[in-house]
């Protein structure tokens, strides 16, 4: 199965709205992991979708080879048991996905720099300390764990994005928070998006 949506956002920027969404429209949809009741190939129960594209990209040159079961990926990037993956921020990886998936959307969910950081603070260890710790491409080990830190590199995130896709029709960049999102996202992908709302949300919030 070819992959048709690929999302280049940051976690926690609605990446679990968007993939209900997707799934109420009828798409099969991997999210962050891959559960055993959404495909009988039990070599894929458990994976990380990220482990799982790079795996197809450097075994045979199309990140969607170990994907086939899906058609979307929601939330794209790896950081616990020791492993720092993020796809959405790979040139070769996301040329790949669009020379061997023609007709292939990307989109790059997104919210206010400020409350995304928030939101990844007070998301378990995210903020405090898997990000600091972590190697990330623009946020090496030793930077994250402020505000201030957290929001350069979300900025530079989408930044590099808007300039890899500069004056192409295959991209979409959309705050989660714009009350026209669905609307937005559904004529982006020309099909109807029955479900719209927020899911996954933080149940708590601390200050940095």
């Amino acid at each position: 199965m070819s992959l048709r949506v690929v999302n280049l956002g940051l976690p926690k920027t609605g990446t679990t709205t968007l993939a209900r969404a997707l799934k109420m429209a009828g798409f099969k949809v991997a999210d962050h992991r891959v559960r055993p009741k959404q495909t009988d190939v039990k070599s894929l129960h458990n994976q990380y979708v990220a482990e799982l594209l790079y795996r197809g990209y450097f075994e045979t040159g199309d990140p969607g080879a170990h994907l086939e079961p899906f058609e979307c990926v929601s939330e794209i990037s790896l950081l616990r048991d020791g492993k720092s993956l993020w796809p959405q921020m790979d040139f070769g990886l996301i040329e790949a996905i669009r020379a061997h998936h023609p007709g292939v959307k990307f989109v790059a969910s997104h919210r206010d720099p400020f409350e995304l950081s928030q939101s990844m603070l007070a998301w378990s260890d995210l903020g405090v300390a898997r990000l600091p710790q972590s190697g990330i491409p623009g946020l090496p080990a030793g930077w994250g764990d402020t505000t201030k830190e957290r929001e350069q590199w979300i900025n530079a995130h989408y930044a590099h994005l808007r300039t890899l896709f500069r004056g192409r029709d295959d991209f979409l960049e959309y705050d989660v928070a714009d009350p026209n999102a669905r609307d937005t996202l559904a004529a982006f992908l020309d099909v109807p998006l029955p479900w719209w709302g927020r899911a996954n949300r933080n149940t708590n919030k601390k200050a940095s």
